[in-house]
């Protein structure tokens, strides 16, 4: 018997563990913020007997938001600005593109996302981690999948606006937008020039355009 039981540990230590990566599971139905109450990131949840049917509904993605200068529209939908959310796992994100306009190269760190065409023809797709490329043109009623952490990217293709819901397996995905990472941040400049073959004049133009705008 003892030495069944040293084979199985033997077993377990050479078995490679796996990493299963998800928001914790909520320990009860729901949880509302009682913003009244909340301190810090110690959430209390408000008395399941005060909760309504308001509570779980969110109308603020009924219309786009607005435009950036790449004719993208983006209204994030999170625990922050939809209470309904907080502990379930998921969040969610309405895009509209202009034609032509495109959603960057940019990656989600903490979810899996799909997204449904609501409207238009979309070039979508995203990059594996052996720099393959898996992008086709999707349309309206069809969905894609976008892997955890694998940056991805969309544009409108159509001749009218697109519209795209985005789904998370996270209330918190995060998003890091490639070209801001590169040139939003105070990476050193000569190690840009070096990876990307650019001037120092590129750099700097490149710079202005992504840097974050100061407040007067």
């Amino acid at each position: 018997m003892y030495q069944n039981l040293a084979l199985l540990l033997l077993l377990f230590c050479l078995c490679p563990p796996q990493t299963l990566a998800s928001d914790p599971d909520p320990v009860q139905d729901f949880c509302i913020p009682n913003t009244i109450t909340s301190k810090l990131n110690l959430v209390q949840c408000k008395n399941p007997k005060l909760v309504t049917s308001d509570d779980f509904v969110f109308s603020g993605i009924k219309s786009p938001g607005n435009f950036s200068d790449i004719g993208l529209s983006t209204i994030p939908v999170n625990p922050t600005i939809f209470p309904g959310l907080n502990t379930l796992g998921m969040s969610f994100v309405r895009a509209d593109l202009k034609p032509g306009g495109i959603n960057p190269p940019h990656f989600h760190p903490r979810a899996t996302e799909t997204v449904f065409i609501v409207q238009g023809k979309v070039y979508s797709g995203f990059v594996d981690s052996n720099n393959r490329v898996f992008a086709k043109i999707i349309e309206r009623g069809e969905v894609m999948v976008f892997p955890r952490g694998l940056v991805h990217f969309q544009m409108n293709v159509g001749k009218s606006s697109a519209t795209v819901f985005g789904s998370f397996n996270s209330q918190n995905p995060g998003m890091q937008k490639i070209p801001n990472v590169l040139f939003g941040t105070g990476i050193n400049d000569e190690l840009l020039e070096k990876a990307f073959g650019l001037s120092t004049r590129q750099i700097s133009m490149m710079r202005r355009r992504f840097l974050p705008k100061r407040l007067n």
